[in-house]
């Protein structure tokens, strides 16, 4: 058992080196089969947009409440604009989380078919009032979404299917971009409140990038709660729960949460690669065998997010979203 979170080098990877591919599927099979997190160094995103990025999710949740909330609009049937403080309880077993997040989706006119057909999670996104913001953040969007794509490359690769095996799976994903804010932990907090709950991501997977502040806890196989510090020019990724399904439970997701108890803001900013609404999420090939048949049918990727949008939101209002903080 790994007793600490790995980090991974993807510069092989993406430079294209001789047996770089495999080196790296190597490394994230390894990673996901056992704790199921993992920091990449080396991705190749821009320093500058990260930078701008994260400047522009100081900005939105420094405008005033009214404003913000006047982006919630349809929220919980798109999946898209703003969730105030304590909106989500990612672990319906405990109070609400302390945290204020903005989801975006991948960007579509209002006359595209899939927004005229009203194709399941297809929205349109919406943006506050600020000057260059929508620009950033699309921007940040295409440049991590590609990345992901690039992992999936290793991940074909280690779960014995061909490199290509996921392009047509996630080339129009229903992907969430998030932008998450935790302030100072208040003295009013209930008994184990905390800034996100326990729980598991519902996408095949996750790129987080946090802030200096830390906070993040990832559960070992063995109950350990660990720490996740940030690690400069890193980000950190982690398995969800709908790769689990496509490799027959040979990559696992792992609980985690966010405990902010320092005394300082948190800002993360979270990407969840969820695969195209019509994607066949099916055992791969590689991944069964006489002994080890096909756990679960074949569903499609809309069906499948929609089956697990469970209690994040029911203290609100039943309905769909994908959700997560950290």
């Amino acid at each position: 058992m790994l007793r600490d979170i790995p980090v991974i080098d993807l510069k092989p990877l993406l430079d294209g080196a001789p047996g770089g591919l495999q080196t790296v599927a190597d490394e994230i099979g390894g990673a996901a089969r056992d704790i199921g997190f993992f920091y990449v160094k080396n991705h190749g995103m821009d320093p500058s947009l990260i930078d701008a990025a994260f400047s522009a999710s100081h900005a939105l949740f420094a405008l005033p409440l009214e404003d913000k909330m006047r982006l919630t609009k349809d929220f919980f049937k798109t999946n898209r604009g703003y969730v105030p403080h304590e909106g989500e309880n990612l672990d319906p077993n405990t109070l609400p989380d302390l945290k204020e997040a903005f989801n975006i989706g991948l960007d579509l006119m209002a006359d595209d078919p899939r927004i005229v057909a009203n194709e399941p999670f297809r929205a349109l996104n919406q943006w506050p009032d600020i000057p260059h913001w929508k620009e950033t953040l699309l921007s940040y969007f295409d440049a991590v979404w590609a990345l992901g794509r690039e992992m999936h490359r290793a991940i074909a690769v280690d779960l014995g299917s061909d490199a290509s095996f996921f392009d047509n799976k996630l080339d129009a994903p229903m992907a969430t971009l998030r932008l998450l804010h935790y302030p100072p932990h208040p003295e009013t907090a209930g008994k184990g409140q905390i800034g996100a709950g326990e729980h598991t991501d519902y996408g095949n997977i996750t790129l987080l990038l946090p802030d200096a502040v830390g906070g993040l806890e990832v559960r070992r196989r063995d109950g350990v709660w660990l720490k996740a510090p940030t690690i400069d020019g890193t980000f950190i990724c982690n398995i969800g729960d709908c790769l689990m399904r496509w490799s027959n439970d040979i990559y696992v997701s792992t609980p985690h949460r966010v405990v902010n108890k320092g005394g300082s803001e948190r800002y993360s900013i979270a990407f969840f690669l969820d695969p195209n609404p019509d994607a066949d999420v099916s055992c791969l090939p590689g991944c069964m065998s006489e002994t080890r048949p096909a756990k679960y049918p074949a569903i499609s990727g809309a069906d499948y997010l929609r089956s697990r949008l469970d209690a994040t939101y029911e203290h609100v209002r039943p309905g769909d979203g994908e959700k997560g903080g950290s």
